[in-house]
């Protein structure tokens, strides 16, 4: 597995070693020792959950506060989408940025979002199915939600559509009055 560190280093984006040939291929999509030796870090993970969105449905900005935060370890297994994690620790040198992968079934990468921060992505093709695992189980009374299109934090989503929404989504709060750690 190969680990890249995105412009704020505590996102990583992972990489598979692939094994294939023409009767298709297999790969370790989570090994706990190649993950420690890729990150350095030894999440427990709790759940694991499967989301499928069509074509312009983006969801988030969604994040969960203490005592449980959760961080994420997502991929795509079908279709394609674009993923976001937005630093929201206020003790943060990059509190308020962005950082965002094209996350595909064809590139098999994965994206670690760490605890502190929310996360969205935008479904780029007709239809893609997301999988994520969590280090914390989904508590809805410490689930929070950020505005996708706050112009404060700024993200370039792709595309010239307006996004299709949750009404929970677009309920979405600026960065700067919502609960954050």
């Amino acid at each position: 597995m190969q680990a890249q560190r995105l412009a704020i280093p505590d996102v990583v984006l992972l990489s598979p070693k692939v094994f294939g040939d023409d009767r298709g291929f297999f790969f370790e999509s989570f090994n706990a020792n190649g993950f420690k030796a890729a990150t350095g870090l030894t999440p427990s993970f709790v759940q694991d959950n499967h989301s499928r969105s069509v074509r312009g449905v983006l969801r988030g900005l969604h994040y969960q506060l203490p005592p449980h935060a959760q961080g994420k370890l997502v991929r795509v297994i079908q279709g394609e989408v674009f993923d976001v994690a937005v630093d929201i620790r206020r003790c943060s040198p990059s509190y308020g940025q962005w950082v965002g992968a094209r996350l595909s079934a064809d590139n098999k990468q994965q994206l670690w979002i760490p605890p502190g921060f929310a996360h969205g992505f935008m479904t780029l093709s007709d239809t893609a199915e997301f999988l994520y695992k969590t280090t914390d189980f989904y508590a809805p009374d410490h689930e929070r939600c950020i505005a996708w299109n706050d112009p404060d934090i700024g993200i370039q989503w792709p595309g010239e559509e307006e996004p299709r929404l949750s009404g929970k989504d677009q309920q979405g709060l600026p960065l700067s009055q919502a609960e954050v750690f």
